[in-house]
């Protein structure tokens, strides 16, 4: 099965990563990209332990410098099945809008299909209004499910302190709608019946008032859970001049 073309940038390479010296370059990719406390940082004993259990740790370099990371932990489902559930990907700034997010995941999905693991999960912020449409539009993920304040408050920034509510990313790495997004198609059968918008300010919001952000937020989470209480799944995701909107139908 292809794993579909991608972006490039020139003297980029996506690896994979084995050995201590690589798993404790990636706390500065860590600190760069969330500016994350130790405490909230993934220790590379960690990382040791995700790889020797099955997992997956990628590292994007340019040259001997690791500019972004993925790593992934083994899971299994009720019904038996393994997937992956990858818990971070970052891109320092400067290497940010170069395709390199993209080729991480393109590796990550060549890896799976090599491993066979069907599913690959992740977690996103449904505020994140470019990285929601990278997800779903770019990569072909489905989301069925919200998680509310997943991981506490955190020390990042990023976060402007506000409860970590989380979607959950399903990419069916094998799929036909997979297969078609990161070939550069659309799906052609969405049944949009539900939409779910987010402004375009919100980041900003995020850092200068917080309450209105906090207002977005809340809005956001009802909405999904309403939503996917009913069975509707996010099939879509539209920019518009407000901002952007999340296209639900049945899932």
């Amino acid at each position: 099965m292809a794993v579909g073309p991608g972006p490039k940038a020139d003297g980029i390479e996506v690896r994979v990563l084995s050995e201590h010296e690589e798993f404790r370059a990636t706390l500065g990719v860590q600190m760069g990209v969330w500016k994350f406390s130790e405490v909230d940082q993934v220790p590379p004993r960690i990382l040791s332990v995700a790889r020797y259990i099955g997992g997956l740790i990628l590292g994007a370099y340019d040259g001997e410098q690791m500019i972004g990371f993925n790593f992934s932990l083994p899971g299994m489902k009720r019904d038996g099945s393994r997937y992956w559930h990858s818990h971070m990907t970052g891109v320092l700034d400067g290497y940010q809008n170069l395709g390199i997010g993209y080729m991480i995941k393109l590796k990550q999905r060549e890896q799976a299909i090599a491993s066979r693991v069907g599913l690959v999960e992740w977690l996103f912020d449904p505020l994140q209004i470019r990285n929601a449409r990278f997800n779903i539009e770019k990569l072909g993920c489905v989301v069925k499910r919200f998680l509310p304040n997943q991981y506490g408050i955190t020390s990042s920034p990023l976060h402007g302190g506000l409860p970590t509510d989380r979607l959950v990313a399903e990419w069916q790495v094998m799929s036909k709608r997979v297969e078609t997004a990161v070939s550069g198609g659309a799906p052609s059968d969405r049944q949009v019946e539900t939409t779910i918008a987010v402004p375009r300010e919100i980041d900003e919001w995020r850092a200068n008032d917080p309450e209105r952000a906090r207002a977005v937020q809340d809005r956001v989470r009802r909405e999904f859970q309403h939503c996917f209480g009913k069975g509707q799944a996010v099939i879509g995701y539209e920019r518009t001049e407000a901002g952007g909107a999340f296209q639900l139908g049945p899932a």
